[in-house]
């Protein structure tokens, strides 16, 4: 009769010990993965706003102004008639916005 007991409390607590996982996956979702993924979508957002004559900062720190557009890429003048071809996602967003914000 004891077994019968024993075993009939322990099934109730195999769920309680899947609780701490779950909590942790759901911390990690909403500390870690959303704000990741939010990012993400506004750096998207940002760079497909951009167009010519912005002015930019690269990933590698280069400022510039953007002359010309392509489906990738962007033709950037870097100053004394350099002009650089850059791909999109080198486009800083944080450094970005900070320039176009004072100008």
């Amino acid at each position: 009769m004891n077994t019968v007991f024993l075993q009939a409390a322990g099934s109730g607590t195999n769920y309680m010990s899947f609780l701490p996982m779950i909590l942790i996956v759901v911390v990690f979702y909403f500390f870690m993965i959303r704000p990741q993924m939010k990012k993400q979508k506004d750096h998207k957002k940002y760079i497909e706003e951009l167009g010519v004559n912005s002015q930019i900062v690269t990933n590698a720190g280069i400022h510039g102004r953007i002359v010309e557009v392509s489906e990738t890429t962007f033709l950037v003048d870097v100053g004394s008639g350099v002009k650089i071809r850059f791909d999109k996602s080198a486009v800083a967003l944080d450094a970005s916005k900070a320039l176009n914000a004072k100008a």
